[in-house]
C-alpha cells in the first residue's frame, strides 16, 4: 500500500470516530496514549491474605451471614435460588469439606466434639501457585504480582477448565443469565456478567483501588475475618499468623492457598 492511500486511511478512520476521538489521535501523533493514574488512596501490597479466626467466627450470633451478603451485594452475584445453579463467592460448609484429610486418628474425639457441623467461611484461595491460571486456554484467569487472582469476564468461554483444576470449588459457572436473578440492589459501579461466565471471589481488587478492605472483612463485626499483606512484617495478618497455630486448606496440593484458618 502506497503511502497517499495508507495516509487516506488514516484519515478517514479518525474522521469515522468523530470529535470524540481526538484526545486519543492527539496522543497516538504524540507517540502514546493516554495514562490512567491510580487512586493515592489505593492499598498496595506484595503479598494479599486473609485470616479466618474460627473461633471469633463462632461467637457470632447464629446464623449470620454478613461476610456472604456484603459479599454478594457488592459484586451483583446472582441467586438462582437452587444448588444446581448457584454462584457463590464466599460461603460456609462444614469441617469435614473444607479440610478433608485433615484429620488422624489423635484428634478425631476432638473434631467431632468440637467442630463436626460447625459453620467455616469459605472463599477462593488466591494461591501461590494457582492451577487454575495454568489450564486457562484464553487466560481468562490469571494472577496479579501482588497474589490476587484474577478473572477476566470478557476473555472467559465458559470451558470450566479452571472449575475442574480447582481444588476448593472456588468457582461458579452461570448456566443461565444471571442479570434477572441479581435479588441485591444493583451495585452499578461493577460489572454484571453474562451466561457461560465464570466468576468468583476476586479479593475486592475494585474495593482496594479505591483504598478500602474487601466487603467481606468490613461487614464481620466480630473482626473474625483479617486481610493485609503477608510481605509486611507489621501487618495484623502477621501478627495474627505469629502468634496463633493456623490451617490451611489442602496444602499438601502444592497450590499455596493464601487463605489461613485459626481453630
Amino acid at each position: 500500500m502506497d503511502s497517499t492511500r495508507r495516509g487516506f486511511l488514516k484519515i478517514a478512520g479518525l474522521s469515522v470516530l468523530g470529535l470524540g476521538a481526538k484526545p486519543v489521535a492527539d496522543a497516538i501523533a504524540q507517540g502514546g496514549l493516554p495514562k490512567v493514574e491510580p487512586d493515592p488512596k489505593a492499598l498496595v501490597g506484595k503479598r494479599w491474605a486473609m485470616v479466618v479466626d474460627q473461633k471469633k467466627c463462632l461467637k457470632a450470633k447464629e446464623g449470620c451471614k454478613d461476610c456472604v451478603v456484603a459479599c454478594h451485594t457488592v459484586h451483583n452475584v446472582p441467586d438462582f435460588g437452587n444448588p444446581k445453579d448457584e454462584v457463590k463467592w464466599i460461603w460456609q460448609t462444614t469441617f469435614e469439606h473444607a479440610f478433608p484429610g485433615a484429620e488422624n486418628e489423635y484428634i478425631k474425639d476432638y473434631i467431632k466434639d468440637s467442630l463436626k457441623g460447625l459453620p467455616f467461611m469459605v472463599l477462593c484461595n488466591h494461591c501461590d501457585n494457582p492451577p487454575c491460571v495454568r489450564v486457562c486456554p484464553v487466560q481468562a484467569t490469571f494472577r496479579r504480582a501482588d497474589g490476587i487472582v484474577m478473572m477476566d469476564y470478557h476473555r472467559c468461554i465458559g470451558c470450566r477448565f479452571c472449575m475442574a483444576a480447582c481444588p476448593y470449588g472456588a468457582r461458579s459457572l452461570n448456566w443461565r443469565d444471571p442479570r434477572p436473578f441479581i435479588k441485591t440492589p444493583l451495585n452499578r459501579e461493577y460489572p454484571t456478567r453474562t451466561r457461560g461466565v465464570v466468576e468468583k471471589c476476586n479479593f475486592c481488587e475494585e474495593r482496594l483501588a479505591k483504598g478500602l478492605i474487601p466487603a467481606c472483612v468490613e461487614s464481620c463485626k466480630d473482626k473474625a475475618l483479617v486481610f493485609g499483606d503477608l510481605e509486611d512484617p507489621n501487618s495484623e495478618v502477621r501478627d495474627i499468623l505469629r502468634k496463633n497455630p493456623s490451617i490451611q486448606r489442602k496444602p499438601h496440593l502444592g497450590t499455596r492457598p493464601e487463605i489461613y484458618y485459626i481453630l
